[in-house]
């Protein structure tokens, strides 16, 4: 019997087999992709540039303009760009420079972060944000709500397509920034002012976009004294009505500037500390320290630290000097006041301050302005005094104003010819005998002085010491160290009491001529001249003759 031919083996249906399945699978998940893909990321330059511009546009409520782009796909997502500027709307504005000028950027993403509405990073090359007058945006902002008024309750705001783009979600943050060699500018009011900048070497900022706060890091250059400011804080969201009114946060490290840019001081000075508050009024707490601050006029260098609390406006400059507390040497002092910008075109900041020096040492404030190797005198200090520095090139004793009161208790000459000489006016005026075992005299000092162009002038000074007393008023050059006084010598004893044998009987005639007003004692008109290293002390015998002629 002839035997059945062999049955095929029957085949299982198409659908049933795993590899089918995950072919289609993965050609619809590529299909889904591409769509997505194409969704998120146009294919075409032109039509990227377009959705950038118009969002942007949108976003900011500004004209934008965008010079080149370029996208690639491979082997990451980049988009390249250059000359992208961005201005603000408004006749008010509208001679003004660009909020927002980009000399070059380029953006890298992935389409996973694309569908996350993540860009993962942006780099900007020649950033420069321009600010205009708080002035000029109150004035754009009121017309601006006097058109808002006059717009129909339906007008549209926003258009649909911009509305449904996904780069016009403002949803989408950037993951990291950086900027190189940007520069904040601040425009005055004044036409023939120049705009106060801010150079920032390097900034890199994390999370823009996002509602919240974004931290940052920044190398700022200081211009004056030139010095790198490194800063770690937070700073936005952005403020586009009020750019005054964003909120910055963060500390700060100013280390070894160069204070000699300043004429007439020298010194490397190091701060650091903390801020916080808005780009209009940044409060800021620190600390400085120069272990090498010198006056020139001197030549000696001492170490300065100080203690500070001050209101900075971030959009002008502009200081508020709330508190200063420092010490120097043995000595400290406290002030207040402010760094301004002057009026006039280009000419800087005034310094204006009042400060009080107590528990302070007259020995350090002569180590500070006197060439001398040795103070000449010792003695405790206290002073309250005006201090005005207005801007310039000249040297900082030139510029400098003072004016106020001091008091020095307990005085002493370190020379020992002075003070021997103060010594014997002490005992002969009081109508001792001069022993020079007996212990030195004490010396005291008040008056008033100013400072300006130079010179100080000490329109009343007294110097009392046992038995004497000397009124002074004139002028001391500090640069050329030169002394122009006058004034007189009052002494408890008459010139006869001063000396003793026959000198005392010779001049008993003169005690009439220098009897004091009220018949004790004497006075003496004297004037002083000569240097500092070489005074020339003398009777003012014109006054002598006409004691109510002023000294």
């Amino acid at each position: 019997m002839p035997s059945e031919p062999a049955r095929a083996p029957a085949r299982r249906p198409l659908v049933k087999r795993p590899w089918f399945w995950v072919t289609v699978g993965s050609i619809a998940a590529l299909v889904i992709f591409s769509i997505m893909f194409v969704a998120a990321v146009p294919l075409s330059s032109d039509i990227l540039r377009h959705r950038i511009v118009h969002a942007l546009s949108e976003q900011l409520d500004s004209e934008v303009e965008l010079g080149d782009l370029h996208v690639r796909v491979f082997p990451g997502l980049r988009a390249e760009g250059a000359d992208l500027r961005i201005k603000s709307r408004g006749t008010a504005l509208a001679a003004y420079p660009p909020l927002i000028a980009i000399k070059s950027f380029h953006v890298d993403a992935s389409v996973a972060g694309l569908l996350r509405k993540h860009v993962s990073h942006v780099q900007l090359d020649g950033l420069e944000i321009s600010i205009p007058p708080g002035e000029v945006r109150d004035q754009q902002k009121a017309a601006d709500e006097t058109a808002q008024g006059t717009r129909p309750d339906d007008a549209p705001t926003t258009p649909t397509d911009a509305r449904n783009d996904p780069l016009n979600d403002k949803s989408v943050v950037i993951d990291r920034v950086d900027a190189n060699d940007a520069r904040l500018v601040i425009i005055p009011i004044e036409a023939n002012k120049t705009p106060k900048v801010w150079a920032i070497h390097h900034l890199r900022m994390f999370d823009l976009g996002d509602t919240k706060s974004w931290p940052f890091q920044a190398t700022l250059t200081n211009g004056v004294p030139p010095g790198e400011i490194d800063v770690d804080g937070h700073f936005g969201p952005w403020r586009r009505d009020e750019p005054g009114d964003t909120p910055l946060t963060g500390v700060f490290n100013f280390a070894k500037a160069d204070l000699s840019v300043f004429n007439g001081i020298k010194g490397t000075l190091s701060s650091n500390g903390y801020f916080g508050g808005t780009l209009a009024e940044i409060r800021a707490n620190g600390t400085s320290n120069t272990p090498d601050f010198t006056l020139q006029v001197a030549g000696h260098p001492f170490p300065l630290w100080v203690v500070y609390q001050a209101l900075i406006d971030g959009t002008n400059g502009d200081t508020r000097l709330e508190s200063i507390d420092g010490w120097f040497l043995s000595s400290y002092l406290h002030a207040r006041g402010a760094v301004l910008d002057s009026p006039k075109k280009n000419e800087g900041r005034t310094v204006t301050l009042d400060v009080a020096l107590t528990h302070s040492r007259i020995e350090d404030i002569m180590t500070m302005a006197v060439k001398a190797n040795k103070p000449p005198m010792t003695g405790a200090l206290t002073m309250t005094t005006s201090f005005v520095l207005p801007p310039g090139h000249n040297d900082v004793v030139d510029r400098l104003r003072l004016k106020g009161r001091f008091a020095i208790d307990k005085a002493q000459f370190t020379s020992y010819d002075v003070q021997g000489k103060i010594d014997e006016l002490s005992k002969r005026a009081s109508a001792k005998t001069a022993d020079p075992k007996t212990q030195r005299a004490l010396s005291d000092f008040a008056g008033h002085f100013e400072l300006g162009n130079g010179h100080l002038r000490l329109p009343e000074v007294t110097f009392a010491t046992p038995g004497a007393k000397v009124e002074l008023a004139g002028v001391y050059g500090l640069k050329a160290e030169t002394l122009d006084f006058k004034g007189q010598i009052l002494l408890d004893a008459t010139i006869s009491q001063t000396v003793t044998g026959y000198k005392s009987l010779l001049l008993k005639m003169l005690d009439p001529l220098f009897k004091k007003p009220n018949g004790k004692g004497s006075l003496i008109p004297v004037k002083i001249g000569g240097t500092r290293n070489d005074p020339k002390f003398g009777l003012d015998v014109h006054r002598v003759f006409h004691h109510g002629d002023p000294p």
